[in-house]
């Protein structure tokens, strides 16, 4: 029973810490105290393990809110196992799209890119929301902590860190922080159905502050995607 309630005490604070940023307040680590060093190839694994072995299409609701106001509609991820990204969303009536190809963390295109940067600040975030995380690049110290049902991770490189955490739940959920020059960046919560699918997502951004939300709609496995999934597309006129 004791380590019953240890666990429930450390899963209790991984929520409070993203419960924190819906009311306004600042978010802990995503990494509990107890955190012990750890290596890049233990670190690969475990990031290879929430990535998809087939191609797949996440179709989604979504809304983005900051203090100019809030807008949403529909969108889509085409996603393929060796990291190709292809993001797209739309906005009521067909207005407003707006796309990216993202190749690992790095953006091949993105249209308009202005539009799409306010969306999602950056690319690692945006994989956490489709429920998968990356290694760092470069990885830099490593750390981890595994007890029971929460597995969390910590990548330190200078004073820009990224964060990890699972809740096996139910339902389970991957947690995401990412941190650039000391400062906060945004935070990442996705929850998943019993099905391992993503079934929403909420992404915080507290400098501006703003916040988008994913609601999914369906997953399709995928074959292979259209050559022209890729190619940038024309600018709306």
């Amino acid at each position: 029973m004791p380590r019953l309630r240890s666990i429930d005490r450390l899963r209790a604070s991984a929520y409070l810490a993203v419960g924190l940023m819906a009311c306004g307040g600042t978010p802990g680590s995503v990494v509990p105290i107890g955190a012990t060093t750890d290596s890049e190839t233990t670190a690969a694994a475990w990031i290879e393990s929430t990535r998809s072995t087939q191609a797949v299409i996440h179709r989604f609701r979504w809304l983005f809110r900051d203090r100019e106001g809030s807008g949403g509609g529909r969108g889509s991820a085409r996603i393929t196992p060796g990291d190709s990204l292809r993001f797209d969303v739309v906005g009521p009536l067909g207005t407003g799209r707006g796309a990216a190809f993202v190749v690992g963390d790095v953006s091949i295109w993105a249209e308009p890119e202005e539009d799409i940067q306010k969306l999602v600040p950056n690319y690692p975030l945006l994989w956490a929301m489709l429920g998968i995380a990356r290694l760092p690049d470069p990885v830099g110290d490593v750390s981890s902590f595994r007890d029971g049902r929460l597995v969390a991770w910590r990548f330190v490189n200078g004073a820009d860190t990224v964060e990890y955490a699972i809740l096996a739940g139910p339902p389970k959920r991957l947690v995401a922080d990412v941190r650039l020059a000391g400062k906060r960046l945004g935070r990442v919560e996705t929850m998943f159905g019993s099905d391992g699918a993503p079934r929403s997502s909420r992404l915080d951004v507290p400098g501006v502050p703003a916040r988008l939300d994913i609601t999914y709609v369906s997953t399709t496995a995928a074959v292979a995607f259209d050559p022209e999934t890729w190619i940038r597309p024309e600018p709306e006129p």
